[in-house]
Formats: structure tokens, C-alpha cells, sequence
């Protein structure tokens, strides 16, 4: 049976969705279908910072974040693999951690060399290393709200060139927006000061959130009309 707790890995939660929603999301989704889904709750949490409340902010970021990684299974992409290769414990533009690119306008962008021995293990480890490189002491969680918009953006970009070209360095641009979409929703929770990886376990302790089966039994009109 397919659970998460607080000690899960990023490949564990990506399997977990693959387990829990794979089957209904190739039944009933396109890509674009669950793409607009991260979309819709990405926007509802941004609604939560606007309104400052934290609880919608985070119920609806931890659902985007499931729609992420069905988007991301439907691409066969390892989002814990990318998210190492583009921040091995440092910016992936400045190198530096804490993050100084404030202070260095226009770094060009390159793929860094990770080091495999401090490779974080968990989700939990994963958010404290992106609030080492980008702490969010330093920063209000409306500029994390838009970071993670601006994410967003680039991230449903990168989808579409992708899409209309089947390019492979469409698909590398792919998997460096999934890494830059994670890290600003680790950068979200860093703000509320939440545990992200020991709100998911709460949520999905019993498989779907909903219909708490494996795989999920929601029907489509319910998925297309949940609101939270």
C-alpha cells in the first residue's frame, strides 16, 4: 500500500502520486488538463497569501504539488534527479549559499557539479536546504508568493515549447523549470515556517485525500469541481 511519512524522499512522494492518481489521471487527463490543475490550486494558494490565510495557502499548495508531480510522472521526469542537478546546496546562478545574486545582476545560468555524499535524503532536508540558499528571514512570503508564480509561468512556457516542438533541449528546459517550480514551493513553506513533507504525510495518510483509496476513485465531475 502506498504511504508517505514525514521521513519520505521527493521519489517517494512522486511514486506515491504515480500509485495514488496514476491510473484515473491516464484514464481521465491530457497533460495541459493536469497542468491547468497545478495552475487553478497554485492560484487559489496564491489567493491564501493575499488574504493571509495561511491554512488555504497551504491545503492549496500541497494539492498544486500533487498535480505537479502527475504532470511530472506523465514526462517521466525524476523531479528529486532535477532538483539535485540544478542545486547542489548552492543558487544554481550565483553558486553561492546564502543566495547572492542581488548583489550580482545578470549571472548566466549553468548546470552545476552536485556532490553525491550531501545529497539531501528527504523532502524535510530538501526545504532546509533551500532555506539555507534562500532564507526566508530576508525576504516577505508575498515575494515568495510571486517568485513562485513567476515559476509557474516560465514552467507552463517551457510545457508549451516543448508541446509544439518535441525539441530535446525543450525537455532540459523542462526539467530545470521543475526544479526552479519545486524550490519556490519549499520557498513558500520555509515562509509559513511549515513542515512540508509532515503536512503531505497528514494529507495523504490515507491515500487520496478525498476518496482515500489507492488508486483514487474520485470521479471526474468531483476532481473538476473540488474546491478547498
Amino acid at each position: 500500500m502506498p504511504s508517505l511519512s514525514k521521513n519520505s524522499s521527493i521519489e517517494d512522494y512522486q511514486r506515491f502520486v504515480k500509485d495514488v492518481y496514476g491510473l484515473p489521471n491516464d484514464r481521465h487527463f491530457g497533460m495541459w488538463d493536469m497542468m491547468s490543475n497545478v495552475e487553478r490550486f497554485t492560484m487559489r494558494a496564491l489567493k491564501g497569501i493575499r488574504k493571509q490565510d495561511n491554512e488555504k495557502t497551504k491545503t492549496n499548495l500541497l494539492i498544486a504539488t500533487s498535480w505537479f508531480m502527475s504532470t511530472m510522472n506523465r514526462l517521466h521526469i525524476n523531479v528529486e534527479d532535477a532538483v539535485w542537478r540544478h542545486f547542489p546546496l548552492v543558487c544554481s546562478y550565483c553558486e553561492s549559499s546564502p543566495c547572492k545574486c542581488a548583489s550580482q545582476k545578470d549571472v548566466p545560468r549553468r548546470l552545476l557539479e552536485s556532490q553525491p555524499t550531501a545529497k539531501p535524503s528527504s523532502i524535510n532536508e530538501f526545504q532546509k536546504m533551500f532555506d539555507q540558499i534562500y532564507p526566508h528571514g530576508s525576504r516577505t512570503i508575498e515575494h515568495a508568493g510571486v517568485h513562485l508564480a513567476e515559476e509557474l509561468g516560465e514552467l507552463s512556457e517551457a510545457l508549451l515549447a516543448y508541446e509544439g516542438r518535441h525539441d530535446d533541449n525543450d525537455f532540459h528546459a523542462i526539467e530545470l523549470e521543475a526544479a526552479d517550480f519545486f524550490s519556490c514551493i519549499a520557498g513558500v513553506f520555509n515562509s509559513l515556517e511549515i513542515s512540508m513533507s509532515a503536512e503531505l504525510a497528514r494529507r495523504f495518510e490515507n491515500n487520496c485525500h478525498v476518496c482515500r483509496h489507492a488508486p483514487c476513485t474520485c470521479s471526474f465531475s468531483s476532481i473538476v469541481e473540488f474546491k478547498s
